[in-house]
């Protein structure tokens, strides 16, 4: 007989002797556990349907004679059904089939091929030179260049591009099947010549199956509530989505004078967008779950113990990595190809082409928020409660299984850390390539094809280049102590960026043309662009993030003095740790406001508002690793808290709390990368916005640049500098609403249930009752926030025109940006300032856990945990999702009384 558990492989044979000889009540009281609760209620499905564990193949099955049939329907919640998988395995092969029936048929009729062959269409290929002038100002016809015949072929920029993202798919799925190796039974099991688990403690005197009970069930409560909570947002989600496509597809064709082609074309991309960012984040959340319980088990003592439990982690955030990246990037480039086979042949055309495209970002951007805000605000309301009842008022350690709200708080890393900065992340890279392709769409007229996918080959190659650097971390220089683990993260970055420099080098010198004219962004001056110059953009901005990755890690590991110092501030109470913690976020803003104000100024004058986009797409290229580190920080999280709810030995929490805090301090890298990048974009995404209107008034508005004196411009500069505020205020206050609710459902379980806080109670915990609490107040506050952000750019347009519009956004971007790094940051400083005081001894200065200096460091962490994953984060969305919104629809607004607005004002 086989155990089996939510998302497992078998989990082995080793202890099944023991299971059928001990039916004794101390397998009855581990089984009946959270599983006989009633349901989540309206969170999604009942637990209750799932059945209690030992029906569900968890424990001993009722009868040794048990059927081929009974033994299937005793399977628990898989992570793919097998037929899913099978699915899967025969789509992988029509895309494999597709791609070479691309490569063999239609590359040998590319439609970057000179003038007088043939293109993709099968049609002659119009002459360059006789292609109309796309400038409606005047300026003179393009120069005709001759198109380098070794971009054609098996080295185009597509075959480039759907290699890597093959190659990213098929890297994630290995990574996946060395996460699937690791099982439970396996490591709990003793080994030859041993008395007892490695991952028990001394005095544990547990059998290997109740252990194995035990970690099952918090995984299963941990999946079912993440699994619960994810449908209900993606429902609501859903009809958003269906909803707004139509109001992209009006307002579109409104502002075309009802152009369906183009109306419809924005309107899909819109919703293919929105729906890969979905799958996107629920794609991460499943590899995270499923990798929590591995991770732990891996964390035997030695060397090896190390080693293994890293490798788990980081395999899974690269499972995420790879597949995000691979998918987003197939996904955006089988968009455009759909569109230039059926619409857009010519390359005059691909302008409007890539301003269907802009779609994509928008829709990735909208999901991005709500899976942000809500999620952000399920975590820390979780999060927030479990530590104010607790920690502070009842002294019980993190993720005690005492505490009702530790499940909920162990589900909120993978709904907010996991899925939401995956969706994050996923809207950073699609806005920053629509908005080079928007911007460099000229391009496709004079380089063809190949060049005009420049910004995707920037991409593709930093997958290669991922990938290659992922070696260091598990084969070449593998984690075999503490001090491995952060320099192992922080040698990703660091080699990533410096691989991709000669990587980016030589795709630009091989996809674009010797020289090319990028039309200014203000006058009609043609700027000359050479394929070195792109390159330095791209390299300001992937050198340019690792620079403020590198100052965010200063400011907010327990390495460095600053997290050092505000660990001393709490020797006077938590007033003062509060003060300096928030004067530490705002002095970290400094260095990372200079680095992108160096890269805007230096990329603007190289290649103008194609530079600042390339910047953007620079600082992204190394995403795959970027996300890998960002989903290994709560797979260790949740891994720790599973060792603190399964009692093992200490040993196994003081392994996965290391690991814990390098993931923090990389997560905080990570935010700065996010944060960084989503300022080049808005402002790259903003000068789209800018060039739409001048093509559609014919350079009677902003011919000469916005003038931000314009009274109706300098007024709304000052409402969008105060939209992130009212953001941040919204979140902040929904976190603390559902986290007052967290507080005083907990307090209610120890006040009826007073045996509850015993060292070994005999009551258990209502975990339900505080997942529910936490789902129903993400749902409710997530859309005022969300709805505010969406909206009030459209009603700015609209009503008083783009003028506004131009001031709404720069104050939303210069406003965004200093917030954002300064909450991420004060954020990060307190809960490293709390894990530092926390590993000190109690004869030291800072007298360890549970004093007076810990407690005063467990409320700065408290008030940081909104500031860094829920407020800060969300706010590189603000100002992304205005801007893309904005240019979507340009159009749009200029149609109503030429850019006016209603108001006329």
């Amino acid at each position: 007989m086989n155990i089996r558990s939510p998302g497992f492989e078998t989990l082995g044979t080793g202890s099944l002797e023991i299971l059928r000889k001990r039916r004794g009540p101390a397998i009855q009281s581990s089984s009946a556990s959270i599983w006989n609760k009633t349901g989540i209620g309206s969170m999604g499905e009942p637990i209750a349907r799932l059945g209690p564990l030992r029906e569900r193949g968890g424990g001993v099955p009722p009868s040794s004679a048990s059927t081929t049939h009974e033994r299937r329907q005793s399977r628990s919640i898989r992570l793919l059904p097998r037929s899913t998988l099978r699915r899967i395995v025969r789509l992988s092969a029509v895309v494999v089939a597709c791609y070479l029936f691309y490569v063999f048929v239609f590359l040998r009729k590319s439609t970057d091929s000179v003038v007088g062959t043939e293109g993709w269409d099968g049609e002659a290929t119009v002459a360059k030179a006789d292609l109309p002038d796309s400038n409606r100002s005047g300026r003179p016809p393009l120069p005709q260049l001759a198109i380098n015949q070794h971009v054609e072929g098996w080295l185009s920029a597509g075959s480039l591009i759907i290699s890597s993202g093959l190659v990213a798919l098929i890297w994630a799925a290995l990574n996946f099947s060395f996460v699937k190796k690791v099982t439970i039974a396996g490591a709990i099991t003793p080994g030859p010549g041993e008395t007892a688990s490695v991952l028990l403690g001394v005095d544990d005197h547990r059998s290997p199956e109740e252990i194995i009970l035990r970690l099952t069930e918090i995984y299963e409560a941990i999946y079912v509530g993440a699994e619960s909570f994810l449908s209900a947002e993606y429902k609501v989600c859903t009809q958003f989505v269906i909803c707004f496509t139509a109001l992209v597809f009006v307002l579109v064709g409104l502002g075309t004078e009802w152009d369906y082609t183009r109306a419809s074309l924005t309107a899909v991309s819109y919703a293919l967008g929105a729906f890969t960012s979905m799958a996107s984040g629920y794609l991460g959340m499943k590899v995270a779950v499923y990798s929590n319980v591995r991770t732990t088990v891996s964390a035997t003592p030695g060397p090896q113990g190390w080693t293994d439990c890293f490798n788990v982690a980081f395999r899974a955030g690269a499972v995420m990595g790879f597949a995000l990246c691979g998918l987003g990037l197939l996904v955006l480039y089988a968009t455009m190809v759909a569109f230039k086979v059926f619409v857009y042949h010519d390359a005059k055309d691909w302008d409007t082409l890539t301003e269907c495209m802009t779609g994509y970002g928008l829709g990735g951007s909208c999901i991005a928020m709500f899976g942000r805000v809500g999620g952000g605000i399920y975590t820390k309301a979780a999060d927030v409660g479990a530590d104010l009842v607790g920690k502070v008022v009842h002294g019980i350690p993190e993720d005690d299984p005492r505490n009702p709200a530790t499940i909920a708080d162990n589900v909120g890393d993978n709904v907010g850390d996991v899925a939401g900065m995956g969706a994050d992340l996923f809207g950073s890279f699609a806005e920053s390539t629509c908005a080079a392709l928007v911007i460099g769409s000229s391009l496709g007229v004079e380089g063809g094809w190949s060049a005009l996918l420049y910004p995707l080959v920037v991409s593709s190659v930093g997958i290669f280049v991922c990938l290659a650097v992922s070696f260091l971390a598990t084969h070449i220089m593998p984690v075999r102590k503490e001090a491995d683990v952060e320099n192992a993260l922080k040698l990703q970055l660091i080699a990533s960026t410096v691989l991709m420099l000669p990587a980016v080098y030589f795709a630009s010198v091989y996809y674009l043309p010797e020289t090319f004219e990028i039309r200014a962004a203000v006058g009609n001056e043609m700027i000359q662009l050479h394929p070195w110059s792109a390159f330095v953009c791209v390299g300001a901005g992937a050198v340019g993030g690792l620079i403020i990755g590198l100052i965010t890690e200063y400011y907010t590991s327990h390495s460095y003095a600053p997290v050092r110092e505000l660990a001393d501030s709490c020797k006077t109470g938590a007033a003062t740790n509060m003060i300096y913690g928030i004067a530490l976020g705002y002095k970290s803003a400094i260095i990372p406001v200079l680095v992108l104000s160096s890269i805007v100024y230096g990329s603007f004058a190289l290649c103008d508002l194609f530079g600042v986009a390339l910047a953007a797409i620079g600082m992204l290229s190394n995403l795959a690793t970027g996300l890998t580190i960002d989903v290994y920080g709560p797979v260790c999280d949740n891994a720790g808290g599973i060792a603190e709810m399964g009692e093992l030995d200490p040993m196994v929490r003081e392994k996965t709390d290391a690991l814990d805090a390098a993931g923090n301090t990389t997560a905080a890298i990570g935010k700065g990368f996010a944060i960084g990048s989503a300022a080049l974009v808005s402002l790259a995404l903003f000068g789209a916005f800018v060039t739409r209107i001048r093509v559609a008034s014919n350079d009677l508005k902003f011919g000469n640049g916005v003038n931000m004196l314009e009274p109706i411009t300098f007024a709304f500069l000052l409402i969008g500098g105060m939209i992130p505020f009212a953001f941040a205020a919204m979140t902040m206050k929904s976190v603390g609403l559902a986290a007052m609710e967290m507080v005083y459902e907990v307090q209610r379980q120890f006040d009826e249930k007073p045996h509850l806080l015993d060292a070994n109670p005999s009551e258990k915990p209502d975990y339900d009752a505080c997942i529910a609490i936490s789902t129903k107040a993400s749902l409710r506050e997530m859309i005022a926030p969300g709805a505010m952000v969406i909206f009030t750019p459209l009603i700015t347009g609209i009503f008083f025109g783009v003028d506004a519009v131009c001031g709404l956004l720069v104050g939303s971007l210069v406003a965004s940006v200093q917030l954002a790094i300064s909450m991420s940051n004060s954020g990060g400083a307190w809960d490293n300032a709390k894990k530092y005081i926390e590993r000190a001894s109690p004869d030291s200065d800072l007298k360890g856990k549970g004093s007076d200096i810990h407690k005063a460091a467990v409320v700065g962490d408290t008030v940081g945990d909104p500031f860094k994953d829920t407020s800060g984060p969300a706010l590189n969305i603000v100002m992304k999702l205005m801007a893309v919104l904005s240019l979507v629809f340009a159009d749009t607004f200029y149609a109503i009384n030429e850019g006016s607005g209603l108001l006329k004002l």
